[in-house]
């Protein structure tokens, strides 16, 4: 059976949905952010956009999702930069003024005709299906579909992403912690009115069935990263033994004794050695080389052990 497939990125399906000039308005937008906040938002549209690949959304609720992903935190260009950047935890006052980003967002895209079908990803990607999120406390079904597709995108990519302020976290332990968020929460410490409503929910933050899909995609892209990786462990490999051989070459040209055995073994280097490499550095470049393939390998690994915690996981 023929699967429709949504690319977001491929230009045929941008130009058949008429979006070249409405798409570059709603992206530019993103320009106004700072590196980490930008780039954060283009992970969170992405990841949107392969969420609801995965949930079977048709492609007119896929191309609007993944516009709301990639302008869900529009609102933080208002955001202080001593609380945005903070390296530490934030204060009580400090957290309320970050919160306002969803409101400030939402805001901002009302005010603009072309942004307004897009104010839901910025107002309620932090709205929890335990009532317990902002900015207005909203439970279960009353949270839009594609609100909760991009919270689960926009919680994964924070954890997971290596911040100014924050140590990266593996991929693994980020997924835990998000199928933590599933579960109803009976341990909150926040005000007594909100502890009350969550502790009767029995709900968590994250809608489970779009957790389930999550690591369904974050297995896919470790595979491809193993599969990638893998590619250039070949090649390295390859550049060891042509470096090898060279080394030997150069050994031999050492000691030859005739002028036409030295030339000969120096063809045999030249025509070895790719066009940036020095018959000079052969030790040092064969090191790099090494390393790059020890490296790589040891990735390898830690990427299968990684995959290995994952498929075991359960929401």
């Amino acid at each position: 059976m023929y699967k429709e497939v949504f690319d977001f990125y491929d230009r045929t399906s941008l130009k058949s949905y008429n979006l070249d000039k409405t798409m570059r308005y709603q992206l530019n937008m993103l320009d106004s952010l700072d590196v980490f906040t930008r780039k954060h938002c283009e992970n969170v549209g992405d990841l949107t956009c392969r969420l609801c690949q995965h949930l079977h959304c048709n492609k007119g609720f896929t191309e609007y999702c993944t516009i709301c992903g990639y302008l869900h935190d529009i609102g933080k260009q208002f955001i202080p930069p001593s609380i945005l950047q903070k390296p530490g935890k934030l204060t009580d006052e400090e957290y309320e003024v970050m919160k306002t980003h969803t409101t400030i967002g939402y805001q901002m895209c009302m005010k603009d005709a072309k942004l307004q079908p897009y104010a839901v990803g910025p107002y309620c990607h932090h709205e929890a299906l335990d009532g317990s999120g902002y900015p207005r406390g909203l439970k279960k079904n009353k949270i839009p579909y594609e609100a909760q597709i991009i919270r689960v995108a926009d919680e994964y990519d924070a954890i997971v992403s290596k911040r100014q302020y924050k140590s990266h976290i593996g991929i693994s332990d980020t997924l835990k912690i998000i199928i933590e968020n599933t579960k109803p929460n009976n341990k909150t410490k926040q005000s007594d009115a909100l502890t009350e409503v969550v502790k009767h929910s029995k709900d968590g933050k994250n809608n489970p069935a779009i957790v389930k899909v999550l690591i369904k995609v974050v297995i896919e892209d470790i595979e491809y990263e193993i599969f990638l990786t893998q590619s250039y462990v070949e090649e390295l490999k390859g550049d060891l033994k042509r470096l090898k051989q060279a080394m030997k070459y150069k050994v031999a040209m050492d000691k030859a004794k005739k002028e036409k055995d030295k030339n000969y073994y120096l063809e045999g280097i030249k025509y070895l050695l790719k066009p940036d490499e020095k018959i000079e550095n052969l030790d040092s470049t064969y090191e790099e080389y090494e390393k790059a393939y020890e490296t790589r390998k040891a990735i390898i690994e830690n990427l299968y052990h990684e995959i290995k915690i994952i498929k075991k996981l359960k929401v």
